[in-house]
């Protein structure tokens, strides 16, 4: 990915302002304390300051730079000094507030699963009238509507909770990228999104109410107002493969009965819950269990993350950002003595369901799901490149394994196959039938592709295929249902989701 700082940010890089928060800023004898402002309000007044105004006009605070002080809108005689420093804030800790707290709305921390396409951004989708391939990374023209709602939106959100003047200059900050294509948009949306300030506070706790009943009309009401910011930072142009085989942390600050969950669902295996916000956290665990009583070790399977550390304000920090659709469950739970910590292992990874057969079919962006699925324990067979194409279909296995012994394996999708779910375990029993050397393909043209997986069948007495309803399946081919050999479910329910190429050809990864 392109470095793309924004020129915006340089003096947010070089300085910053503080302002003297002790209880008595005035007082001889106290110890002066001093806190920075947020990145938002840093650039408010950075600006004004380089325009060598008298004031910058802040939400709640002006700061008259004659005397050096802030002073409040509502009471001009509350008053403190400011001071404009070097930045020296790398190598300090994580910022709390982005980097603490449960990655799930705390009342329902392992809600239920969903399709790689988080609900919010179906949602969006279908307020803006998109069609699931009409995404602003494919449709440029889409880019300039796009970046003026999600600046409107700006603005209104915060007018809502009193934060006016930082929704001006957010608005004002991606509108300068409003026409220099796609690319550009979404650097300067993670640069936004990387900012403390009210933007991603507002937005994952929306987010984070995906699958609660209760507040399925809340969420719901924002998405006119953060739905478009939202699909432009979902919508990564650069990020067009899933990470795998990595570890993020993400410290917490957890209640008795939370933690006891989290060990109840280690204890009885419950299935995967899901991360429906944008989730921060960092590659540096020891940064990440500087606070809180609990660290989240996340191990990632396969998802899509994005990097943030060379947009974040604070590129120490090393921030990768966990997009929303992603699926988690606890591996195990462990008490650190020395740290007095918790620490919770989970395993990250992209969940798929058939039902996304039409977006996976035309998001070109997300081209590892168009490359390729992964069979979660296929056998890796030293007969692939057989010369007989009939023998070929014996190397496909679906079954679960550990994703690191595939890493290099993938398997081509262009002309995919959905393999589905049954009632049944039927995937370990019935694959293919594996007897080839008796079975008569003389009269078999194998010339047609498609003709070559009319051949595997699957030998289950107990079923009567021909019937299944298949109401659900878009076929222009009608050949084509005999492709869609239902197979059955495995014990993560991934069956379905994995296919192989038609040509019984395999791809090394890049």
């Amino acid at each position: 990915m392109a470095s793309a700082v924004p020129t915006t940010s340089n003096s947010l890089k070089a300085f910053e302002w503080m302002w003297q928060s002790n209880p008595n800023p005035w007082s001889k004898s106290e110890l002066a304390t001093w806190n920075y402002y947020s990145d938002i309000d840093n650039l408010i007044i950075e600006e004004a300051f380089s325009k060598k105004q008298q004031r910058a006009i802040l939400d709640d605070y002006y700061i008259n730079f004659n005397n050096n002080i802030q002073v409040s809108v509502s009471d001009s005689y509350k008053q403190r000094p400011v001071k404009r420093v070097v930045r020296k804030r790398e190598g300090k800790h994580l910022r709390e507030e982005r980097f603490m707290g449960l990655p799930v709305a705390s009342d329902r921390s392992f809600g239920g699963q969903y399709g790689w396409v988080s609900p919010f951004v179906i949602e969006v989708r279908i307020d803006l009238g998109l069609q699931p391939d009409e995404l602003p990374s494919k449709r440029p023209d889409l880019i300039p509507m796009l970046v003026e709602k999600a600046a409107q939106g700006f603005i209104q959100e915060g007018e809502h909770i009193g934060e006016q003047q930082q929704a001006e200059e957010l608005a004002s900050l991606l509108r300068e990228k409003k026409n220099k294509g796609m690319e550009e948009v979404w650097k300067r949306c993670a640069y936004l999104y990387s900012m403390e300030c009210f933007l991603y506070k507002v937005l994952n706790a929306t987010m984070r109410l995906v699958g609660s009943k209760e507040d399925q009309q809340i969420w719901r009401s924002k998405v006119r107002t953060l739905g478009p910011f939202c699909l432009l930072l979902w919508d990564d142009p650069f990020n067009e493969r899933v990470k795998m085989d990595i570890e993020l942390y993400r410290g917490a600050n957890l209640t008795p009965e939370q933690i006891a969950k989290y060990e109840e669902m280690d204890r009885k295996h419950i299935e995967y819950g899901s991360l429906q916000a944008f989730t921060s956290c960092s590659r540096n665990r020891k940064k990440a269990e500087n606070f809180g009583n609990a660290v989240f070790i996340m191990q990632v399977k396969f998802a899509f993350i994005a990097d943030l550390s060379e947009f974040s304000a604070i590129r120490d920090e090393e921030e990768e950002l966990i997009m929303p659709g992603v699926c988690f469950r606890v591996l195990c739970i462990r008490f650190d003595d020395t740290k007095k910590q918790h620490l919770i292992y989970l395993e990250i990874k992209q969940r798929w369901e058939s039902k996304d057969k039409h977006v996976i079919q035309t998001d070109s962006n997300r081209t590892l799901l168009t490359d390729a699925f992964y069979a979660d324990k296929p056998r890796v067979r030293t007969d692939r490149a057989s010369a007989d194409p009939r023998k070929r279909p014996n190397d496909f296995f679906l079954g679960n394994t550990f994703f690191s012994n595939i890493a290099n394996v993938l398997c081509h999708m262009k002309d995919h196959i959905f393999l589905g779910n049954t009632e049944n375990d039927l995937a370990r029993r019935y694959l293919f039938d594996r007897d080839y050397a008796d079975r008569d393909y003389s009269d078999r043209d194998y010339a047609d592709r498609r003709q070559r997986l009319k051949d595997l069948f699957l030998r289950n007495a107990d079923r009567d295929y021909t019937y299944r309803d298949y109401a659900d399946r878009d076929y222009t081919d009608r050949r084509q249902r005999l492709n869609d050999l239902f197979l059955g479910n495995t014990e993560d329910d991934l069956a379905r989701h994995y296919v192989f190429d038609r040509d019984g050809q395999w791809v090394e990864k890049d």
